[in-house]
């Protein structure tokens, strides 16, 4: 019997057949995440890492960096696509991390370099979230609470999967390339709320490709990385609960993108706040509330989540995202936690700071059977200056949960409003081509027929 490695291998080697209702899904993921890709092409890290790639004067044409008439080295474009969609934290979320930001931009830089087609885009991306998705069964302590961002660490392995299926490596290179980029993955919780955390998904976009361009000149690596004493899955679980033994049969006769599916952020906010938001928004709303009849917000969510919500008197936008203080503050002065709310200035208000001060944090230590990092449900309770008590109840999915689908008028929505401003494109036309990606013959045709330039 093969080893784990070798059966992720196979797999990632083989045939990868995309049913209709999978492939709804990965659509989905493409066209919500290349929406943020362009939302996010103003944030300041993006600047920063086009510099950076910009000095190192490839020669390299070889994909679009965020749709537009830039060209770079499809790692390059990779790195500064993923670090976009990923900076404003209104990408979407599953398999306990944010999986489109990796994959789409690895499948679409690679893709285009390569001329693969949009079905061919589909099937790699299902390769990747399936591999990502096994590995994070294998460890059944919470990454963030170790301190590891899993869209880095298994991100950058389930890219890899993905981005060696494109090539369709043998398997003993699909090996290869899977081992080289478990040793480039890395990613820490602690760098939450600043220029980091974006990086963290163009890193592992980046280095997924490397990995297999390595792998496909010759590198060698661990053939057994994944169920090694010292190998990956051992070197993530401190307390040595991963289960390394058992090969990944599985893969590929039982999707689990089926049954986890993508939730789609309506909040540019770290998703541990989501649940929170809809019912404070709720109260808010049924009872015209405002902040000031409010005199305390009692709010219950999982250890997990606490852990990611760090910044309990944010200063800035950037920092606010990370902090169910902000979420709740936003969510009653404003009645809207968007991105016109994620802003210094916002942020530093009066009002905003007063409310931020009313909010208490509990801990619950559930899990949700879906999302382990999250409890099972949160809850808020808003105590008025009369007296009465608002309690939301137990809430169970926030609003985009794949549980608790958007609209396609709220997808379309938010693609539009993520779009607006990106006057080098035609934003009607691309929704459109995304949302046939299946039928596009070519990955390098996606945007240039969608350019208004």
């Amino acid at each position: 019997m093969s080893g784990l490695t070798d059966s992720i291998a196979q797999f990632v080697s083989g045939a990868a057949a995309v049913p209709e209702e999978a492939a709804r899904i990965v659509r989905t993921g493409f066209t919500d995440t290349i929406a943020t890709m362009i939302a996010g092409r103003n944030e300041a890290v993006v600047g920063i890492v086009r510099r950076f790639v910009a000095a190192r004067r490839s020669a390299a044409r070889e994909a679009r960096v965020l749709f537009g008439a830039e060209t770079a080295a499809a790692a390059d474009a990779a790195l500064i696509n993923a670090t976009a969609a990923h900076a404003l934290d209104y990408d979407d979320v599953a398999i306990g991390g944010h999986p489109s930001t990796v994959l789409v931009p690895a499948v679409l830089a690679e893709g285009e370099r390569l001329g693969a087609s949009g079905a061919d885009a589909l099937r790699a991306y299902l390769v990747g979230y399936e591999v990502w998705a096994e590995l994070l069964s294998r460890e059944p302590d919470a990454y963030h609470l170790k301190g590891w961002h899993p869209t880095a660490v298994l991100g950058t392995v389930g890219a890899a999967a993905a981005v060696a299926h494109l090539h369709q490596l043998s398997p003993g290179d699909c090996r290869n390339a899977l081992a080289l980029a478990a040793s480039m993955a890395s990613g820490l919780v602690a760098n939450f709320g600043t220029m980091t955390k974006p990086l963290h998904a163009g890193r592992a976009a980046a280095c997924a490709i490397e990995a297999v361009h390595l792998a496909a000149m010759g590198v060698t690596a661990a053939p057994d990385v994944f169920e090694h004493h010292a190998g990956f899955l051992a070197a993530l679980s401190p307390k040595g609960r991963s289960e390394r033994t058992r090969p990944a049969s599985s893969l590929g006769r039982q999707l689990r993108i089926l049954d986890t599916g993508l939730s789609i952020k309506k909040y540019p906010m770290c998703y541990a706040t989501h649940r929170v938001i809809d019912a404070v928004l709720d109260l808010a709303t049924a009872y015209d509330l405002k902040a000031q009849d409010v005199r305390q917000i009692d709010a219950t969510i999982g250890v997990a989540q606490a852990s990611m919500l760090r910044n309990h008197a944010p200063m800035t936008g950037l920092e606010a995202k990370f902090s169910l203080e902000f979420a709740v503050a936003s969510a009653l002065v404003s009645r809207k936690v968007g991105l016109a709310q994620l802003t210094d200035k916002f942020v530093g208000e009066a009002p905003v700071r007063e409310a931020m001060g009313k909010v208490r944090i509990a801990t619950v230590d559930t899990s949700c059977p879906i999302e382990p990092i999250f409890a099972l449900t949160d809850r808020v309770v808003l105590e008025l200056r009369d007296g009465r008590k608002l309690d939301s109840g137990e809430i169970r999915f926030a609003r985009g949960n794949a549980k608790l689908p958007l609209t396609e008028e709220e997808l379309k929505a938010k693609f539009l409003d993520c779009a607006a401003g990106a006057d080098y494109l035609d934003q009607g036309a691309l929704y459109r081509a995304l949302n046939k990606l299946g039928e596009q013959a070519s990955l390098r045709q996606l945007g240039a027929s969608t350019a208004t330039v």
